[in-house]
């Protein structure tokens, strides 16, 4: 089959690599029908985060069931089904707590010896525990198509965010990131009920898809500026949840600094430089809530799922490009220029 391998820094190619094949009594094997690039993909294409020369890359992905090993009780072949960017077991005390990013026996898509989401088809280890099945008339349904693949992460990751900053009917929520996390975590925040929805970005584009998400104001400027801006807005006291969905010590600054007295910020950015961006002293002086990390995406995805089918959000604006598997190494550097917010890839 063909799948998407990365070479080095600003090297990804479309290569022949051996069929997927069922190696474990758990496993199925997924063709896929959508996935895409995620701006998590960037850190490696730029080179900041290491990959093997060859290394298989993506973790979002939708696809039709056409094997299933001799364990596997909850899918059979013609199943359509959303994977989210980590396997798990979805028996062990991690996976029933609802926190499968921790499992185990879990991994990430394009780790070493692993399949990548960006190819033809995909093995999934431990089907039963991982795999999320869709309505089968959807698979033909270009306009639901990117709502569901956004699920596979970026949705249910912007979810994980407002859950984590404790957004609740009423409150004041600041976004901070205009990339599809942080727009997700628009919607998100007006799923639950946030009253007020500052969205943190300088492009058109992306901040038009954020009002169109529920945002109420949009905050252009960066640093203290953007500091400065927010405590006029609330009356000097900040937004009582605030999402960071960028990862630098900038960003992480500047959310708790926009955080209200006992209020609290759900990070879900990629850490980039450490954790120089974590005032302690402030957070303890102000009685304010870290709280986030990497997105159970497996645990949300049932519920954003119905959501989603029924037409009450609808992440599918986040994707504003879409090309074919051939067109993977372009759409990279879109991304890498921002020239594209983020890119679906149909097969």
């Amino acid at each position: 089959m063909r799948a998407t391998v990365i070479h080095g820094p600003n090297d990804i190619r479309i290569e022949e690599v051996p069929d997927p094949r069922i190696q474990h009594p758990a496993d199925a094997v997924v063709r896929v029908v959508s996935a895409c690039i995620c701006g998590s993909d960037l850190w490696a294409y730029r080179g900041v985060a290491s990959r093997v020369a060859g290394q298989r890359i993506g973790h979002e992905f939708l696809g039709v069931v056409e094997e299933v090993g001799s364990e596997v009780t909850g899918f059979a072949p013609g199943d359509f089904v959303v994977a989210p960017f980590v396997w798990s077991d979805g028996t062990c005390d991690y996976c029933r707590q609802g926190l499968q990013t921790s499992c185990p026996h879990g991994g990430f898509w394009g780790e070493v010896g692993s399949d990548g989401g960006q190819g033809e088809a995909v093995r999934v280890p431990y089907a039963d525990g991982t795999l999320v099945e869709l309505p089968p008339d959807a698979v033909t349904d270009e306009k639901l198509l990117p709502g569901l693949l956004a699920l596979s992460d970026v949705m249910s990751t912007g979810h994980h965010a407002a859950v984590s900053a404790r957004v609740r009917p009423g409150a004041t929520v600041a976004v901070v990131g205009d990339g599809a996390v942080g727009l997700c975590g628009v919607l998100a925040a007006r799923r639950l009920g946030a009253d007020r929805i500052i969205a943190l970005g300088r492009h058109r584009t992306r901040t038009d898809i954020a009002r169109s998400f529920g945002a109420t104001d949009v905050v252009a400027e960066r640093g203290e500026a953007a500091i400065e801006a927010i405590r006029e807005m609330t009356g000097g006291q900040g937004a009582h949840a605030v999402l960071e969905a960028v990862g630098t010590e900038e960003s992480m600054r500047t959310a708790i600094a926009i955080t209200r007295d006992g209020g609290a910020v759900g990070y879900v950015g990629v850490p980039h430089g450490g954790s120089a961006g974590v005032g302690i002293g402030q957070m303890f002086d102000r009685n304010i809530t870290l709280a986030g990390g990497v997105a159970p995406a497996r645990a949300y995805m049932p519920e954003l799922l119905t959501d989603v089918l029924a037409g009450v959000i609808d992440p599918a604006p986040v994707f504003d490009r879409t090309i074919d598997l051939d067109g993977v190494p372009d759409g990279y550097r879109a991304m890498d220029d921002r020239s594209a917010l983020k890119v679906r890839i149909t097969f």
